[in-house]
């Protein structure tokens, strides 16, 4: 085939692109290594636009066993075990078919848990949905929901939390991050290196179809109006084999046959080939007529390029092909040796006697096209950071707006979401839904992982540096509140088009954010995924950086959830209330604004709020502890009633000074704690704050059936019950 302007375009290169494959090899490529360049060179393989940015992040720890680099992050947690654990997106597939694009998103990042010999045990999520104006909406959601659910729920790994948001920017493009966690025995790792010229290279899984071709290049691109055209693209997934290749790749991984194992995730048999020659620094060669295959007459091509699900490709020492094969077969998969390590250094694809692809390993890796894209504040920035607080009125009815906020999307109880997920599966889940972070117990010890995800992308839209901060910022806080240590972060990085100065902009400064608050609170990065081109006709979604992030508990029975335990206790507050509405979930709900200026972040603070919480909880004196997020301190207090078990209400009295009523109740002030305790304890936690430097008030005490906050709000907890629940229900019907 001869390859023309036209078609070096539809597979998402540059004549510039063009020009330096040319010169990579020489000579003109054929079909099959223009294919091959374009998805190893698609924003979505080789982070072009992205990867001298990424180096900015903290990635070393002494209990970092594993960075960023490999199929996911690993850290110590002793006892001679590991936690690995990654996030990525799958938006583009989700938008153009909501049910299967998220389900295999849940399939890919368990396959890059398992990958690295690490046995899953929680699943959470980050989803963003457009307005609910949009007719679009509704369909996307029930679609996102039901795809996880089903994946989830069939491969028996719990999904224990997420988050769900709803805004007009994700109108034409929907935002689905997966996230899983796994233990793994610290001495059991894998990595994906093809190591060891001679040894061979196995195939196992799902046979090749063609669904997902060029699903990495159609990730690595904006939409036009409508994106149904490209639903070709989207994998079709089957967690009923997914299980099948968990359980026998972890026996495999039992025996000392593994040299190196990869996941055939984007881009499929080609990427999984050339980075695990690259990572070794060997070659790769591969003969496409051995590859199991479901579809007659596939070509090279599509056999190279499918990104069919549930499929491994294994280097293993030679001489033990057959035995690793039998582990395969016994689980009704398909197993067979497709080709063998080389010390060429080039990627050779065969088909039968024919070369179909000669590339050299480092032109696909390597030496692919790194930018440094044009950034530039937007000329719009200033307008939108312009909020003049005195022409903001306060309502006269504080009650409406808190049972308002309380029934907005945003807000509003989240069960018919999660209540579709199998959260018990494994029976290892002590904190299910609706705390601040999920807990997981670790069996065979008496420590538990805590496990959230967190961002807030108007903060993001606003100040894209200190949204990014506040990004990890609170992640680490609603890990905190549960008891936990934080441990390390994955990301996802959700942005518009790159070649777009502003939003390269927003990129940069979302990172420098995230970057100081790491630093700050010693949290390294351990894995990640970018995600650009979530834009529709010029038309990109709100700077979205998800924080997904794991801790520690030392002592599972410390573990500690958001809601007032019993009557008579004492609330207070950790961290200081300033006068601040920018950004607010209340001011768009109640006076649909999305500007001003985010709240302030003081890392300092953070530290210290943190530091105090975590050390009364490790001391016995917390008994509920509740981040105060979206929604401000009113809705904090009306979350914190809103017991699943036993509901109770609470009087409080807020001493605001000259800070006026709204931003009192509903401002979105940083670094700020709920928690109750006994009033024996109190002189014992007084202490505790002031040894850490922590602002500390005692702001209220436990019972009654009503939320009273002195001179302000005044509801029944059944009210407050009614305002949030079944508003999501009501919305899908």
């Amino acid at each position: 085939m001869e390859i023309t302007e036209e078609i070096v375009g539809e597979h998402g290169l540059t004549k510039d692109e063009y020009a330096r494959i040319i010169e990579c090899l020489g000579r003109e490529p054929n079909i099959v290594e223009l294919g091959i360049f374009s998805v190893m060179w698609s924003e979505h393989c080789s982070y072009k636009s992205s990867r001298r940015h990424l180096k900015k992040f903290p990635t070393s720890a002494p209990h970092v066993l594993q960075g960023p680099g490999e199929n996911a992050g690993i850290v110590d947690i002793g006892d001679g075990l590991a936690v690995a654990f990654k996030m990525e997106s799958h938006n583009h597939p989700s938008f153009i078919e909501p049910y299967q694009g998220a389900a295999t998103g849940v399939g890919g990042i368990l396959r890059d848990i398992f990958t690295m010999g690490a046995r899953p045990v929680a699943s959470l999520n980050s989803l963003r949905f457009g307005s609910p104006e949009n007719p679009r909406t509704r369909y996307l959601l029930e679609g996102v929901v039901e795809g996880i659910a089903d994946y989830g729920n069939c491969i028996g790994v719990p999904t224990v939390g997420g988050e769900v948001y709803f805004h007009e920017c994700y109108d034409g493009n929907c935002l689905v991050n997966a996230m899983t966690v796994g233990i793994v025995k610290r001495g059991r790792i894998f990595r994906g290196s093809a190591s060891g010229a001679g040894n061979p290279v196995i195939y196992v899984g799902a046979r090749t179809g063609r669904d997902g071709i060029h699903g990495a290049t159609m990730a690595s691109d904006v939409f036009g109006e409508g994106g149904e055209e490209r639903r070709p693209t989207v994998q079709v997934g089957d967690p009923f084999t997914e299980k099948l290749l968990l359980e026998a790749c972890l026996e495999v991984f039992r025996t000392d046959y593994v040299v190196g194992i990869q996941d055939m995730g984007a881009a499929g048999l080609t990427s999984s080939s050339v980075e695990m020659a690259s990572r070794a620094g060997t070659g790769i060669e591969i003969d496409c007529a051995l590859v199991p295959r479901r579809e007659e007459g596939m070509t090279p091509y599509e056999l190279m390029l499918s990104e069919s699900q549930e499929r491994m490709l294994l280097v293993v020492r030679r001489g033990c092909e057959d035995a690793v094969m039998e582990i395969f077969r016994k689980w009704d998969l398909e197993a067979c040796v497709i080709g063998r390590v080389t010390d060429t250094g080039r990627l050779r694809v065969m088909d039968g006697t024919a070369v179909a692809a000669d590339i050299p390993i480092a032109a696909l890796t390597d030496e692919a096209p790194q930018y440094e894209r044009p950034s530039k504040r937007p000329g719009w920035q200033d307008e939108v950071t312009r909020l003049e607080i005195g022409s903001v009125s306060v309502p006269d009815d504080l009650n409406g707006v808190l049972l308002r906020l309380l029934s907005s999307l945003n807000l509003c109880d989240r069960g018919w979401i999660y209540t579709q997920y199998d959260h018990m599966v494994r029976t290892d889940t002590v904190v299910p839904p609706g705390s601040d972070s999920a807990v997981i117990r670790i069996k065979g010890t008496t420590k538990a992982l805590a496990m959230t995800v967190d961002c807030n992308s108007r903060y993001c839209f606003l100040d894209p540096f200190t949204g990014g901060a506040i990004a990890v910022a609170e992640a680490a806080r609603n890990v905190t509140v549960s008891g936990a240590r934080p441990l390390a972060l994955t990301d996802c990085l959700n942005f518009g088009n790159p070649e777009r100065p502003e939003v390269m902009w927003q990129f940069e400064n979302s990172i420098l954010g995230m970057r100081e608050a790491c630093l700050k609170l010693a949290i390294p990065v351990v894995s990640g995924n970018v995600s650009f081109y979530n834009e529709t006709s010029g038309n990109a979604v709100y700077p979205t950086p998800t924080v997904g992030m794991v801790g520690l508990l030392d002592d599972i029975e410390k573990r500690t959830t958001q809601w007032f335990k019993d009557e008579g206790d004492l609330i207070a507050l950790l961290g200081a209330t300033l006068e601040e509405i920018g950004g607010s979930e209340y001011l768009k709900v109640v006076h649909s604004l999305d500007r001003g200026l985010p709240p302030r972040i003081d890392l300092d603070t953070e530290k210290k709020v943190q530091h105090a919480c975590r050390d009364a909880i490790a001391g016995g004196i917390i008994k509920s502890a509740h981040d105060v997020s979206e929604g401000g301190l009113a809705v904090a207090l009306a979350e914190a009633c809103l017991s699943p078990s036993t509901p109770v209400g609470a009087t409080v009295e807020l001493q605001g000074g000259d800070i006026r009523e709204d931003a009192l109740l509903f401002g979105e002030s940083q670094s700020r704690i709920i928690i109750s305790l006994e009033e024996k304890d109190l002189e014992r936690m007084k202490g505790i704050a002031a040894a850490n430097g922590a602002p500390f008030t005692v702001i209220g005490r436990v019972g009654g059936g009503s939320l009273r906050i002195k001179g302000l709000i005044d509801l029944k907890v059944k009210e407050l019950h009614e305002a949030r629940s079944g508003v999501i229900e009501d919305f899908v019907k």
